[in-house]
């Protein structure tokens, strides 16, 4: 096991004492019969993983996970840019409900002192811990992670994480510089480690201390790679030569997406090997030797992130945690890699909404281990006899991220918090998804109707806020002041359907008879979405009557 670090003593103290308070107030489950949560959130991951049946991807313990628990193929960020899409899921609430579309409020003081997963489960007798990238840090998490409110402890950041974005990426001239490609010699870099390498020593950490706690735990561990800059150790390279490595499927601009629906990713453009290339605005492109190396470098840090991920749960196992923890992987939002013309999330495309979602639940997604079994061995992504791992369970029916609150009370035996009324800025507690625990074979839910019984149970929202009808320098990620258009989208089986429509910031309003752009794609014709068939529809014959 992992050494101590400073501070864990002063840790063990305090986690001590919650947990002593926690027993007199618990309600609900005893603590014994209490399942644990071990979420694990990873920052800007698409769905491009072994288990997704990316057959270029070397992701076997994230494989390994899926094939133990229930995966969704169809699940939907709410909104593809980090702050709205954490804030929304761990309330269970929508952006138009959280009231936050950019990174400068919180939503406590903004729209309403909304409940959160980890302050319900913390209600409930459960530790709760934060580790890494899981409330977006800032304003948006009132600069405390949400704490007091969410978490038993102060939220642990690794120290390393203040040199993401400086010059520690050793350049062809031998110079450091803050690039958007940063493969690292990990002994190089400032403290000789990473972000994610912390975030991990210090799950394993929390999980010995919970091994002996007589309270279960909720721990959230975010990861921040593979959002950029993808800075990773450098070996990872090695699983994806450039040989290896194709442009994007429709890499071009689509002749028929409106301009306030392309997103010009000036996020990338600030790095200092993409502003040697210098691209004109906002459309590129990108070369395409270049295009390779982005795609070759998020698919290594996804393999980097990977080993983490693998490392952790091997802990649980060693542990014998596996036995009483629910494990659940997801991510805030995809990412594009050259489809649409496009090099980042920020849009209401699938490949920026469509989000990986597996649950591990012990006696129901895989059977309890045997005494002295091992669920979750590491495996080495460099090993190249290792065997493909198919998905365990699978559910192809669309589902959102907001589902995420009232399914992971449910499968910890928690009540699950009721629907929320409209409007619900005054409500504390309730929830906006549905509860997806039908899926795991439990007995419907009360409030719930069975799957396929309505219409909108298949239906995924999402949305995406512009300054402007043209992209421009802040079309990325406009702050609440300067948001003039919103566009709403609904991903059915068969279609997306997207309309952008004017909004007014001060009031927080949709105006739907101000109608700037439309999008419409079928999916089975056009998977990819690069035919916008809107225009021949004329628009208006799709019902907006389905928005929640």
């Amino acid at each position: 096991m992992l050494p101590p670090s400073r501070g864990l003593l002063w840790f063990g103290l305090v986690l001590g004492s919650v947990c002593a308070s926690l027993e007199s107030a618990a309600p609900g489950n005893s603590a014994a019969d209490a399942l644990n949560v071990l979420l694990i959130i990873v920052d800007d991951l698409r769905p491009s993983l072994g288990c997704y049946r990316d057959k270029l991807i070397r992701s076997p313990n994230i494989d390994q996970l899926a094939s133990h628990s229930l995966l969704f193929q169809n699940a939907f960020a709410q909104q593809a840019v980090c702050a709205p899409s954490r804030v929304s899921f761990l309330t269970g609430r929508r952006p138009d409900t959280t009231r936050l579309y950019d990174f400068s409020s919180y939503w406590r003081v903004h729209a309403g002192n909304f409940s959160t997963i980890p302050q319900y489960f913390k209600e409930n007798g459960y530790v709760t811990l934060s580790v890494g990238k899981v409330f977006h840090p800032g304003i948006s998490s009132n600069h405390s992670d949400d704490s007091p409110y969410s978490w038993s402890l102060p939220a642990y950041h690794p120290s390393s994480e203040k040199y993401e974005n400086t010059k520690t990426c050793r350049g062809p001239d031998g110079e450091l510089h803050a690039n958007l490609l940063c493969p690292v010699d990990v002994a190089d870099v400032p403290e000789g480690t990473l972000p994610d390498k912390q975030s991990t020593e210090q799950a394993i950490r929390l999980l010995e201390k919970m091994k002996t706690s007589a309270s279960p735990f909720f721990l959230a561990v975010g990861y921040h790679k593979p959002h950029i800059p993808f800075r990773y150790p450098k070996e990872f390279q090695k699983l994806y030569p450039l040989e290896n490595i194709t442009l994007a499927p429709d890499p071009q601009v689509p002749a028929g997406l409106p301009p306030v629906a392309y997103n010009p990713w000036m996020d990338i453009r600030q790095r200092e090997d993409v502003q040697a290339l210098n691209l004109s605005m906002p459309y590129g492109p990108v070369p395409a030797d270049f295009q390779r190396k982005i795609r070759q470098s998020y698919f290594a840090s996804v393999s980097y992130v990977d080993t983490q991920v693998g490392q952790l749960l091997s802990a649980l196992d060693e542990l014998q945690l596996a036995s009483s923890t629910v494990v659940v992987l997801t991510s805030d939002h995809g990412w594009a890699l050259g489809e649409h013309g496009e090099w980042a999330k920020y849009s209401n495309f699938d490949v920026t909404t469509r989000v990986p979602l597996m649950f591990y639940v012990p006696g129901r997604t895989a059977p309890l281990p045997e005494a002295g079994e091992k669920l979750f061995p590491y495996i080495d992504p460099f090993d190249s006899a290792s065997e493909p791992m198919e998905p365990g369970r699978q559910a192809v029916d669309l589902v959102e991220l907001l589902s995420l609150f009232p399914t992971l009370a449910g499968l910890a035996g928690l009540r699950v918090p009721p629907r929320c009324p409209i409007p619900s800025f005054h409500v504390q507690l309730c929830r906006e998804g549905r509860n997806l625990l039908k899926h795991f074979q439990f007995r419907a839910v009360e409030g719930d109707p069975p799957v396929h019984a309505n219409p909108r149970e298949l239906v995924a929202y999402s949305q995406y806020p512009r300054p402007a009808d043209s992209p421009q320098w802040n079309s990325d990620k406009p702050s609440l002041k300067d948001i003039k258009i919103m566009g709403y989208s609904i991903r059915t089986i068969d279609y997306r359907y997207t309309v952008w429509v004017g909004f007014n910031p001060q009031e927080f309003l949709a105006n739907f008879s101000d109608i700037h752009a439309g999008e419409l794609y079928f999916v089975d014709s056009d998977p990819l979405q690069d035919h916008n068939v809107y225009n021949d529809s004329q628009g208006g014959a799709l019902p907006w009557s389905l928005m929640p």
